[in-house]
């Protein structure tokens, strides 16, 4: 085939670029037609924003199957809109402020307030917001939130302003949250009206009635204070009415009361009142000892580390002197580490030279089941039956103790799992023939400067009985009902001993409403001071 010559395809290609030429051009002229018409248009929508159109009969339908919470996060609703604009407005108020711009400041505040009104009215009506109560102030307030915008408050002025505020807000934060600590600290160490008045009518009891000091001395040398064929548990504490609830829990549940023995020690001020309920109400015929730590001679500061660090005045000036620093924990300076009855359980075998076996129960805790069985469980040559609390990471040696020191290093298994006071069975046979009273003030003298660990009984009870531990059934022992509020009820129900350890204790107001009930069943109500007290 023939080609066609050159110069008849030359005018062809001139043709087809003056086309493309003018299409060009003609784009132009629309496109910059459209950014002209848009520019308009965006001006006019900051001066005042469209109101989101919404048919109110479907928004009716759709709101009459949702709540309020539901409503104002629907895109499409007028909840919605009036929200957001609000969050920002108050941005603006901030940064107003900031410069000194009262009136808008003024101004902003006045329609947030009508934004709120608007939204609790809705909210209590159960009704979606009409358009007609929307629109104004979704105009007025987009009106003003230009305004703000035009009075030079960029992005970065904006960026900047609220970044400062936040910090500022964050140490608020903080510091609430150490106030809220050092006040629940404190509201856990007080002891209720309530409570006072019962010990008070009691102690009044006891110097009235001669009568029940003479009880109180016939019962002193009962043979079943020693008898080892029965059931014997120690409970020390200065608070009656938490020590009552847990002997009343333990003879409810019991199979056979008659032979269970309770060793209480408390201190001077409460003994006559600790004896007067304790012989003046009925626990069907379980055997009940009181004692007074005063009476202990022994337990001095020529013997116990202990009461020699607690007699220190540095250590005194340790815990009531105002604190330097307050991201100091509150807790490790609580006053109750100076109560040497939060130490005797370091000394049972000493108290309780004739016993060979012995339950030891925490006031804040309640029984729920037969305890009976603990006597018969085997140790396996080991000193401290306890359930251990190493499900999470934090209740392992290492959150416990100083292992930056050599001598606890050296010794001792960081990743070992630690275990909890409150409910313990002690065989005080190896006990002794373990000399685990020794162990405990070797560790006391070695930690004067509290370098090894803070304080409390437990980091010195994890290392006296280190390797002389038998885990427990985790049953046997439930706790975090003074703190956590989400405890699985299922692990409640089945629970021997739930323990209420936290500041949330239940016999005070800031108790877990959820398990106070566990508490208030075995607290005796029907009494006549415990009425009286509640009144008074």
């Amino acid at each position: 085939m023939r080609r066609r010559a050159t110069d008849f395809r030359r005018p062809v290609r001139r043709r087809l670029s003056c086309w493309i030429l003018v299409l060009l051009v003609l784009f132009s002229i629309a496109g910059f037609g459209l950014f002209i018409i848009q520019h308009n248009h965006r001006d006019v929508d900051r001066v005042e924003q469209p109101v989101l159109e919404i048919n109110p009969r479907i928004d009716r339908a759709v709101h009459e199957n949702r709540n309020f919470t539901e409503e104002i996060l629907s895109a499409r609703s007028y909840a919605r809109q009036l929200a957001e604009q609000m969050t920002l407005a108050k941005a603006y108020v901030i940064i107003a402020k900031e410069h000194n711009n009262l009136h808008l400041a003024w101004e902003l505040s006045t329609k947030i307030r009508s934004c709120q009104l608007l939204l609790s009215k809705a909210a209590k009506r159960e009704d979606p917001i009409t358009p007609e109560e929307a629109e104004p102030i979704i105009k007025s307030l987009s009106s003003l939130i230009f305004k703000a915008q035009d009075a030079h408050y960029d992005v970065a002025t904006t960026i900047m302003t609220l970044k400062s505020h936040i910090q500022a807000l964050e140490e608020r934060a903080n510091a609430a949250t150490v106030q809220s600590t050092v006040f629940g600290e404190l509201a856990a160490e007080s002891i209720p009206k309530n409570l006072q008045c019962i010990d008070i009518k009691l102690t009044f009891n006891w110097l009235q009635d001669k009568s029940i000091e003479e009880l109180a001395n016939e019962r002193r040398n009962s043979p079943r204070l020693v008898d080892n064929n029965l059931y014997h548990f120690c409970i020390f504490s200065d608070n009656l009415l938490a020590v009552s609830v847990v002997v009343n829990s333990t003879i409810s549940n019991a199979e056979h009361p008659k032979q269970l023995v309770f060793h209480i020690v408390t201190n001077g001020v409460k003994y006559g009142a600790m004896q007067a309920w304790f012989l003046g109400n009925d626990f069907k015929g379980a055997a009940i000892e009181v004692q007074a730590i005063e009476d202990f001679t022994w337990l001095n500061a020529s013997y116990s580390p202990v009461v020699k660090q607690l007699l220190d005045a540095d250590q005194r000036k340790y815990f009531f002197e105002s604190l330097p620093d307050v991201s100091a924990e509150h807790k490790f300076r609580n006053p109750k580490y100076l109560s040497l009855l939060n130490h005797l359980r370091f000394y049972i075998p000493e108290i309780y030279p004739q016993l060979e076996k012995v339950v030891f129960l925490d006031d804040d805790v309640v029984v729920q089941k037969d305890l009976t069985p603990l006597f018969s469980l085997d140790l396996h040559g080991n000193v401290n039956g306890a359930v251990e609390t190493c499900l999470e990471a934090f209740h392992r040696y290492y959150r416990y103790l100083n292992f930056s020191n050599p001598l606890i290093s050296a010794k001792f298994d960081p990743q070992a799992c630690g275990w909890a006071f409150g409910m313990n069975v002690f065989d005080l046979v190896g006990w002794r023939k373990e000399n685990v009273t020794a162990k405990y003030h070797y560790w006391q003298e070695r930690n004067i400067d509290r370098s090894l660990w803070k304080l409390g009984t437990l980091p010195p009870g994890l290392l006296a009985l280190y390797g002389l531990t038998e885990p427990l059934d985790r049953r046997w022992h439930v706790l975090g009902l003074g703190y956590d509020m989400n405890i699985d009820n299922r692990l409640i129900e089945t629970a021997a001993v739930v323990h209420f350890n936290g500041n949330m204790k239940p016999w005070l107001k800031l108790s877990i409403g959820r398990y106070k009930t566990l508490w208030e069943q075995y607290s005796n109500q029907s009494h006549q001071y415990l009425q009286e007290c509640v009144t008074s």
